[in-house]
């Protein structure tokens, strides 16, 4: 499962969705869905926009989580 930790990133930096939104020119209410958790899929450029806009890698606002699978 990918988690993004596009909000806490955000909440460090006391950026608001306006804001990013004006250095990256992503959409304020896809950083919005993306915040919530809410996006089903995020484009390569919209991540490197995000990316370049807060001067950070990728790894710093996603993250994998290994999900356990019960074996039968």
């Amino acid at each position: 499962m990918i988690e993004v930790k596009l909000d806490e990133m955000m909440k460090k930096r006391n950026i608001s969705n306006v804001e990013l939104s004006g250095w990256s020119g992503v959409r304020p209410n896809t950083i919005s869905d993306m915040r919530k958790g809410s996006a089903k899929a995020i484009r390569l450029e919209t991540l490197d926009a995000i990316c370049n806009a807060l001067n950070c890698q990728v790894a710093e606002i996603m993250e994998f989580k290994k999900i356990s699978q019960k074996v039968k």
